[in-house]
């Protein structure tokens, strides 16, 4: 099994009515006064996804990830569904806790991404530099389809969410490999520890609640979405792998690159030989990346 470099603490703080799970890495404070690194996971994953890449890095930083609320270690509230919003305010409220007295540089995949570039633009004082690994946000929506998402919403709230469970951790490990074929044995075993937790009958279910898997009832609105990137005021670097899935594929349309274009301080950085968990496929790459450019 893959052995961690830099061990990792856990904290837990109470977040708008949540207990908050943080997961510690490095020193507790920066001699040199740069500010902590706040690293946020997507959807359907947990803090714990990070530790190859908090490996790769050769500089040792006072860094913080937490488990959004329904992942990993935090709780999730008494909820049926779950609302994109919240993601911003618990944001808000961890940063208030980590780093109060100045902004973070903040490292955020897939989902995570998508929220760090709205906060970055909500609250511009309180962000210092920003990598987004593959937080591509979605497709432009059209408003014909809000009834359909709507009757979906209330069918799925009807059925309610579920989540598949597993034999052992080494059938989680081996979903994990299945999802990312570039995912090294060791490493899969590993994650499965942190991705996975104890289920009903000696089974394993992923570390999530099941309500994440509900389909947002609200359209993905492209103009508010790049209205909030205007505001952003730190440097953005957008960090994709040369491998593009089929869910993805609409980033290289010409109205995303106009999407981008709404974000003051953007650059663009490729990492080879990878899949949408680029920090898992090629850590070394992706932590050259972040050590150079929150340089």
């Amino acid at each position: 099994m893959y052995t961690p470099r830099r061990h990792a603490r856990s904290e837990h703080l109470p977040i708008r009515e949540l207990r908050y799970h943080l997961r510690r890495w490095g020193l507790d404070a920066d001699p040199a006064g740069r500010p902590p690194i706040v690293m946020l996971h997507g959807w359907m994953d947990v803090s714990a996804s990070f530790q190859f890449l908090v490996d790769a890095l050769a500089d040792d930083r006072v860094i913080v990830a937490p488990d959004w609320r329904g992942y990993g270690l935090t709780e999730g509230p008494a909820v049926d569904a779950y609302w994109f919003a919240d993601y911003l305010g618990d944001l808000d409220a961890v940063l208030d806790a980590v780093s109060p007295g100045g902004p973070v540089d903040l490292v955020a995949h897939s989902m995570g991404g998508n929220v760090a570039m709205l906060y970055a633009g909500v609250r511009p004082q309180r962000v210092r530099r920003l990598v987004n690994l593959e937080g591509f946000g979605m497709p432009r929506s059209h408003p014909d389809k809000a009834p359909e998402r709507l009757a979906t919403w209330l069918d799925q709230l009807r059925k309610g969410g579920r989540l598949r469970d597993y034999d052992d951790r080494p059938a989680v490990a081996e979903k994990l490999r299945r999802n990312n074929t570039r995912l090294p044995s060791d490493k899969a075993d590993w994650l499965a520890q942190h991705w996975a937790r104890p289920a009903p009958h000696g089974r394993f279910e992923l570390a999530a609640d099941p309500a994440h898997r509900l389909v947002n009832p609200h359209l993905y609105r492209v103009d508010e979405v790049t209205a909030t990137w205007r505001r952003i005021q730190a440097p953005v670097l957008l960090v994709q792998s040369d491998h593009i899935d089929h869910f993805h594929r609409f980033v290289h349309e010409p109205e995303y690159a106009e999407r981008l274009g709404a974000i003051p301080g953007l650059s663009r950085a490729t990492v080879p030989d990878a899949g949408h968990m680029l920090h898992h496929d090629q850590p070394e790459a992706v932590a050259r990346l972040v050590e150079d450019f929150l340089a």
